[in-house]
């Protein structure tokens, strides 16, 4: 912004820097790593991990409890990922 021209569009100026400080924060995004993920749904597990999800040691798949509750409703008593 030009010193001369400053007193002219002092308030868009501002509201333009703010925009930028903004779009500059937001497109950082802190991404979740892929094995805090159902790896059914692909929905993310809440916070603790422990308590939503189960670890199927056959596969290495984290599997929130959703999707096991529904693997177990429908008769799948092993792994609800590969079916062992």
């Amino acid at each position: 912004c030009q010193r001369a021209h400053r007193k002219r569009h002092k308030k868009t100026c501002k509201q333009r820097a703010a925009e930028l400080r903004d779009e500059q924060l937001y497109s950082q995004g802190h991404e979740r790593p892929e094995g805090e993920s159902c790896s059914i749904c692909t929905l993310p597990i809440p916070l603790p991990i422990g308590d939503h999800s189960v670890f199927e040691a056959c596969c290495m798949k984290t599997i929130c409890n959703g999707c096991d509750y529904a693997a177990q409703k429908r008769g799948m008593l092993d792994c609800a990922f590969c079916r062992t």
